[in-house]
């Protein structure tokens, strides 16, 4: 049986971009749902799920732009292969953390590496903006 992945360019132009703004915003949303939602009883765990997809909707958003095998090949391309797997493992151990293991601080850290994570890996698609993060960095600490 053969599987055929829909690529950026069955798509045209105009639904690409509505897929990618949909997902992006949608993701943006829900962060901000879960951030404005952790002082609520059961507010952390509601902030790390819905923190959590919306960061797994905003990675997906730019599947829209280039398609998913072209995603994923620039994802794990050696520039970013360090990020995407601290990224992804995050986003899972951040899940595990509270559905499974019921611990609310490890799921808080997971979602603070995700930040970084994520950080990061945005940044190595700008040209070095990478280099400009670690020298500010730098200075930062003296």
């Amino acid at each position: 049986m053969t599987f055929k992945v829909i690529d950026s360019s069955s798509l045209s132009w105009n639904t690409r971009i509505k897929g990618f703004l949909i997902c992006f915003i949608l993701g943006f949303v829900l962060s901000l749902l879960g951030s404005a939602l952790i002082f609520l009883p059961g507010g952390l765990t509601i902030f790390v799920i819905l923190y959590t997809m919306g960061n797994i909707l905003a990675v997906a958003s730019t599947c829209f732009l280039m398609g998913p095998m072209k995603q994923l090949e620039r994802m794990f391309a050696p520039t970013r292969l360090v990020a995407t797997i601290i990224m992804v493992l995050a986003l899972i151990m951040t899940l595990i953390a509270v559905f499974i293991l019921g611990n609310k601080l490890l799921a808080l850290l997971m979602v603070l590496i995700q930040f970084l994570a994520m950080t990061w890996y945005s940044l190595s698609y700008i040209p070095y903006a990478r280099d400009a993060a670690k020298k500010c960095f730098g200075s930062c600490l003296g």
